[in-house]
């Protein structure tokens, strides 16, 4: 019997001692284990809705052009202002783009180079485009769009905490411990799986787009066939800017989404009625936008099919639920008020299309983004002063919550 003791104690002790050299094997084996090296490593910037710009040029022409980076590209494309200023020739393709507000078709410019700070992409075929709206609408000038074509050749790791972009090769990649792993079905966009609860809990597809400034878009073909909502949803109206034009849409929020381990309370949402079925219903219901991917650092592996997910310090962020019922467009050093939209508070405090805004609240002379910034508060009360024709006009303005009822401003 003490033989027998003296024998097991003796097993577990040299399985102890496996176990050590084992785990000293795998600490060493992992202490030795250098991270992956990145081909280059740029900063970005974020526009309203967490739209993410970066600089680039093409070939070797002197200008730094602004790209914005987009998974819900298919390629890669120029503005054509842009690319008649840089004497960049086009040819006729026969091909079409879809957008929210249209099919159109249009021009290439073929096997060009992207120079990325510290890369060089080159036989890239870059479709023309018009990006005049989409410049105006986010205050700054917009050259282009970088998407699938990018995208298939590389790994991308956008880091939201620090600004900056990080370019790796192909192939496998050794990811944070931390975080979830999504793994969308690539087909030029990426596409992935999430769960939608309101009047009902849906699970459908969604196109991850980077480029589009909101939280989730929804086909209002999904919203009646799947009875999403309960009848006498509240909504609001609005106008957004996209390929092909502007497109009216409605405002409201979805009491909780939920994708891969992570879920969302009263998630601002847009519906709209897909006329040119970008979002592919009944394949897809909508599409998942950068103003929820942006609270995530994000690894994107194309090659793969993988988003890796990390939340990061802005994934607590509160949404913003301000609505006020107006846009705004940067037209050389003015910002215009443009799409008032009826029985919006914009509507009942008097403002109308082309008012010139010279301040709102304590920003005067401001950016498109500063005046936007002041925007963002819910139930306050801002004076602004605009220029129609050659008279200043002062307005109030109480901005409304697209979540409650937005009554008329009660007369002094």
């Amino acid at each position: 019997m003490i033989k027998r003791v003296k024998y097991i104690t003796l097993i577990t002790c040299l399985s102890g001692l496996f176990s050590m050299l084992t785990l000293h094997s795998f600490a060493s084996s992992t202490k030795d284990k250098k991270p992956p090296v990145p081909l280059a490593r740029f900063s970005f910037h974020q526009l309203y809705g967490g739209v993410i710009v970066i600089k680039a040029a093409i070939d070797n022409l002197p200008d730094s052009l602004n790209f914005i980076l987009d998974t819900g590209s298919g390629g890669i494309s120029l503005d054509s202002s842009t690319a008649y200023e840089l004497k960049i020739p086009t040819v006729p393709s026969g091909r079409t783009i879809r957008g929210i507000a249209g099919v159109k078709e249009v021009n290439f410019a073929y096997n060009h180079i992207l120079q990325l700070p510290g890369l060089k992409v080159d036989s890239l075929d870059f479709h023309i485009n018009d990006y005049e709206m989409l410049s105006g609408v986010y205050g700054l000038k917009i050259d282009g769009i970088i998407g699938y074509s990018f995208f298939r050749r590389f790994i991308v790791n956008i880091n939201f905490d620090e600004d900056v972009i990080l370019v790796y090769p192909k192939g496998n990649f050794d990811y944070p411990k931390v975080g979830h792993m999504l793994r969308p079905a690539i087909a030029s966009l990426p596409m992935q799986f999430a769960e939608v609860t309101d009047y009902s809990s849906l699970s459908a597809r969604y196109y991850i787009d980077t480029g589009a400034g909101l939280c989730l878009l929804l086909s209002q073909q999904y919203v009646s066939d799947s009875l999403l909502f309960a009848p006498g949803k509240l909504m609001y109206s609005t106008v957004a800017e996209g390929i092909g034009g502007k497109k009216e849409m409605s405002i409201t929020v979805v009491k909780k989404f939920k994708m891969a381990g992570y879920s969302f309370k009263n998630m601002p949402t847009y519906v709209f009625d897909d006329d040119f079925n970008v979002t592919s219903y009944p394949f897809l219901a909508g599409l998942i936008g950068n103003d929820l991917l942006r609270r995530f650092n994000i690894i994107i592996n194309y090659g793969q099919s993988e988003f890796h997910l990390t939340p990061n310090k802005s994934y607590r962020e509160p949404f913003d639920y301000a609505y006020y019922g107006f846009n705004m467009f940067q037209d050389g050093t003015e910002v215009l008020i443009i799409d008032v939209m009826p029985e919006s508070p914009a509507s009942m405090a008097g403002l109308k299309d082309n008012d010139v805004i010279l301040s709102i609240g304590n920003k005067f002379a401001g950016s498109l983004q500063d005046y936007k910034n002041v925007l963002q508060n819910p139930g306050s009360k801002v004076k602004m002063v605009v220029m129609r024709g050659n008279t200043f006009e002062e307005i109030h303005l109480k901005i409304g919550d697209f979540r409650k009822k937005i009554r008329p401003n009660r007369k002094k």
